[in-house]
């Protein structure tokens, strides 16, 4: 029944995410295509997942014989994206994948984009969602959630070679923001003070592309995204405007709900800390 709905489920969210937009022209959505083929990806590489007869197994078997569905968003490198070779990878990828086996349990992942994958969980179509998901006050009131496992700062960055190189540049003008992240909160905390309006896009790659040909003269990203994407070829720069708070990333499910599910994470999360597969993924993506 759940995976009948999630289609339903995407095509709603993304009508909401279009109509808060604060563009005259919506941002487009991701390619029908490339959406499915990161599902597909995404269920192959978590299929087997829990197979593993492992001491987390054996403290687990209350989730034996259970196929989880966690949501997650299509494109936000490094947590998840299709790498070269087409596969649906990332550090949210990696890290659900490397803590089912260590605690048991079977998932499928399900790609979505951010807004459906939230609304997956809300209205009981997914059982969790990871998604470079920030933990916030206004959240906790929807979700429960698990602690960080990873906390993250936000950049302003700009084309290469613009004159924007401080908040002060942005008066008067337009700024990129991707609906629901760090940045986005970020960027409207200071958009009075600074005097710039704000456009907001439902993926990254259209914000940045937005950047570049000039519509808008910077975007503010959560900071392991913005570097990783630049590192990748990126057309953009940070001039150096950096939130330092940092803000935590957490796995969620619905509040009052999956527990078993939560609980597992937690665990799993703690046990590959203290092992170091956490360390070793981490360093993949961003070293």
């Amino acid at each position: 029944m759940k995976k009948k709905l999630l289609s339903t489920i995407l095509a709603a969210a993304m009508v909401l995410t279009m109509t808060a937009c604060g563009n005259d022209t919506p941002a487009p959505a991701p390619e029908a295509d490339d959406a499915a083929t990161a599902q597909t990806e995404a269920a192959d590489q978590t299929e087997s997942a829990g197979e593993d007869d492992g001491e987390g197994a054996a403290e687990n078997a209350g989730g034996e014989g259970k196929t989880y569905i966690i949501a997650t968003d299509t494109v936000f490198a490094p947590f998840e994206f299709n790498d070269a070779s087409n596969k649906f990878v990332g550090i949210d990828v990696d890290l659900l994948a490397a803590i089912a086996e260590d605690q048991g349990f079977t998932y499928e992942l399900q790609p979505l984009g951010f807004d459906a994958a939230l609304l997956a969980v809300e209205s009981g179509q997914a059982d969790g969602v990871i998604a470079g998901m920030s933990i916030t006050e206004e959240r906790k009131e929807k979700f429960d959630f698990s602690d960080s496992y990873y906390d993250a700062g936000v950049t302003m960055a700009v084309a290469k070679g613009s004159e924007v190189a401080s908040f002060e540049d942005l008066s008067g003008k337009t700024v990129a923001v991707k609906t629901g992240t760090n940045g986005s909160a970020f960027a409207k905390s200071i958009a009075e003070e600074y005097g710039f309006e704000i456009v907001e896009f439902s993926d990254s790659p259209t914000m940045y592309q937005d950047v570049i040909t000039g519509n808008t003269v910077a975007c503010f990203e959560d900071y392991p995204v913005m570097a990783y994407n630049i590192q990748q070829g990126a057309g953009m720069e940070m001039p150096g405007d950096v939130n330092e708070s940092q803000t935590p990333y957490g796995f969620a499910v619905k509040k009052g709900e999956n527990a078993e599910l939560l609980s597992m994470f937690q665990a799993g999360l703690a046990n590959i800390k203290e092992n170091g597969k956490y360390d070793e993924i981490i360093s993949t993506y961003t070293k």
